[in-house]
């Protein structure tokens, strides 16, 4: 479940997006925030279907498992602006990128996404005009959460060289010239600069770590404070480190909403710290 939306489901555009999250009624992709002065951002959601063929739209599935989108724009060069820019810029504002294919009775729910990167492309508008198209490279957050819990946590390393990688992970400060980091990568990045930062203690309850893993780092879990769903390179400052009672608090516990926001509240002193 992501933002109470099971995969494989149909939903209702209006009754099931619109009344709970707002957002622009027209157009394939809707930003939405989580409070009236906008300050507060919430998930992003892509309707992809046939229709948007008609607009010089292709959206595909790739054998690598990552989903190619095209941004919005019907006509002339597309630019990175709006719903374009909130997807490219998701991971540092730690907004959930929720994908809906089409469907005779709705929206069909395909999953949650991360933004991988993206590629200018020349394609035809809606008026079979060439211009520059942005395509999206959306990996599944399921495929990237799988991933990373095959790699152990890095064991040493500076904090603030850990530091610099998160923050370069999320998109917050360029990448240095060198090899491509994968998402894979980069959401260890993050992961391991998170939780090198907590030095052992749960940034929740401050009680230390339970126990350690085989490879001798102490078992905490990062916790993503605005997405509903944890995984992926979000800044750095929207995840915390937690011991796996705090952590299942925020997922189960009758007062996880309040303890989600205590914690979000806590972060700007625990970032600053380092």
């Amino acid at each position: 479940m992501s933002w109470g939306f099971e995969v494989g489901r149909v939903y209702n555009r209006r009754a099931d997006i619109h009344a709970r999250f707002d957002g622009s009624q027209r157009g394939g992709i809707i930003t939405t925030y989580l409070d009236e002065r906008k300050r507060v951002y919430g998930p992003i959601f892509i309707i992809s279907g046939a229709s948007g063929e008609d607009h010089g739209y292709e959206d595909r599935w790739r054998d690598d498992g990552v989903f190619e989108y095209s941004g919005m724009g019907q006509v002339g060069d597309m630019v990175m602006q709006a719903g374009n820019k909130a997807i490219r810029d998701s991971s540092q504002n730690g907004r959930s990128i929720l994908l809906f294919d089409e469907h005779p009775l709705g929206l069909l729910f395909r999953g949650e996404l991360v933004y991988e990167g993206h590629q200018v492309r020349r394609a035809p508008d809606r008026n079979q005009q060439m211009r520059d198209a942005i395509v999206f490279e959306l990996r599944p957050l399921a495929d990237v959460v799988d991933a990373l819990e095959q790699r152990e946590p890095a064991v040493q390393g500076d904090l603030e060289v850990l530091r610099q990688r998160a923050y370069e992970a999320a998109g917050v400060l360029p990448a240095r010239q060198g090899s491509p980091r994968t998402i894979y990568d980069r959401s260890a990045d993050v992961r391991d600069y998170v939780l090198a930062r907590a030095k052992g203690y749960c940034e929740g309850c401050s009680k230390p770590a339970p126990f350690m893993r085989a490879n001798g780092t102490p078992y905490l879990e990062p916790h993503h404070l605005l997405r509903v769903s944890d995984g992926g390179p979000d800044h750095p400052k929207l995840v915390i480190a937690l011991c796996p009672n705090c952590h299942r608090r925020v997922h189960a516990g009758a007062d996880g909403p309040a303890y989600n926001g205590e914690l979000l509240a806590k972060m700007p002193a625990i970032e600053r710290g380092h």
